[in-house]
């Protein structure tokens, strides 16, 4: 897939997007542009370029081809532009290098551009990372925190509609005082509930190689955001392929809108004191429809004692999740500290008598 990398109309240099102005801005002149804009400023020194050499130098500037390699240590498959030719993998940190082009068939129909900047992802971390005491100091390193990244994840967007039934055993108890003595009356009850439901983008991250639960915990994402995908949105961030397909997907999709059925039922049958489901039948009905698209996450994973340590800010909202370990020894040591503060504490107050 060639893509556009574009320079500034103004001095060439090349623009990166801007996730809080929305723009693409030049670092280097100042100037910066909305997509239209610069897309016409484009065409319009490509007409004023009447020299045919001048115009094939400005043509091999802009056009970069996006390729991907894959990594040799966690297998994880990553896309860059071409003039990347030696990077480090953000899933493991081993050093990688680029081989393969991505291809037409993974070019998503939408995206949501970044609205979060680094500098705001690592204040996320640091905030999250900050009075855990416990926490190894591989964690809190400046190098570590410096490697969050920008990348865009694969998801697939499902449209669908859902009937469901269920059957609840509700409980309703009453409790009084009378001459003297205190009653308490439970009634039971058998409800019922049967409704329809439509839904519209649920997202379902496409690859293998990041959990669902963190991807589930960082949404919603607002998808009045999506616009029609145009590769200018990958300048500056990384991009992943999908590893599994719309069908591979579509059994998970359909399952979180048969559950969010039969909850929202369930959130019906009100007034009693517990309630209790014990049956429940949910259907997909009619066609179901699935979108491609690339969602904003700025990313970091930290390799402790064998294990990955995965944290996650949604690159559109700021909603942030991760996990560290606790360093059993700085646990330990903390609770030395204190046994041994006190015993000197009391030692002393043996000393003079005062015990």
């Amino acid at each position: 897939m060639s893509v556009v990398d574009h320079k500034c109309p103004n001095c060439f240099a090349e623009l990166k997007f801007n996730p809080t102005e929305q723009k693409w801005v030049c670092n280097f002149c100042g100037c910066s542009y909305m997509l239209e804009d610069l897309k016409k400023a484009e065409e319009e020194l490509n007409k004023a370029t009447k020299d045919e050499s001048v115009k094939e130098n400005l043509k091999k500037s802009a056009n970069v081809t996006y390729s991907s390699y894959n990594c040799p240590d966690c297998g994880a498959e990553i896309v860059m532009d071409e003039n990347t030719s030696v990077t480090e993998c953000i899933y493991c940190g081993n050093t990688a290098i680029i081989t393969e082009r991505l291809t037409g068939e993974f070019m998503p129909k939408q995206i949501i551009p970044f609205k979060k900047e680094k500098d705001e992802a690592i204040k996320a971390y640091k905030s999250y990372s900050k009075g855990k005491w416990f926490v190894p100091k591989e964690f809190t390193k400046d190098g570590v925190i410096q490697k969050i990244s920008g990348i865009y994840i694969p998801f697939y967007l499902y449209d669908m509609n859902t009937s469901a039934r269920i059957t609840v055993d509700a409980r309703r108890d009453k409790t009084w005082t009378e001459g003297g003595y205190r009653y308490k009356r439970t009634d039971y009850f058998v409800a019922e509930r049967a409704g329809k439901m439509s839904f519209r983008k649920i997202p379902t991250d496409a690859s293998q190689k990041f959990p669902d639960d963190i991807m589930d915990s960082i949404e919603p994402y607002n998808y009045s955001d999506l616009v029609d995908f145009d590769s200018s949105y990958m300048s500056g961030f990384l991009s992943e392929k999908y590893d599994l397909s719309k069908d591979e997907l579509l059994e998970r999709a359909e399952q979180r809108a048969k559950e969010s059925t039969v909850q929202e039922l369930l959130n019906t049958v009100t007034g009693y004191n517990s309630k209790n489901i014990t049956a429940s039948e949910a259907h997909i009905d009619g066609n179901v429809k699935g979108e491609y698209v690339l969602l904003p996450v700025w990313l970091l994973n930290v390799k402790y004692d064998g294990k990955m340590y995965t944290f996650a800010m949604n690159g559109q909202t700021g909603k942030f999740i991760g996990n560290v370990p606790v360093l059993a020894s700085k646990v330990a040591g903390y609770w030395f500290g204190i046994f041994g503060a006190i015993s000197a504490i009391l030692i002393l107050l043996h000393v003079f008598g005062i015990l």
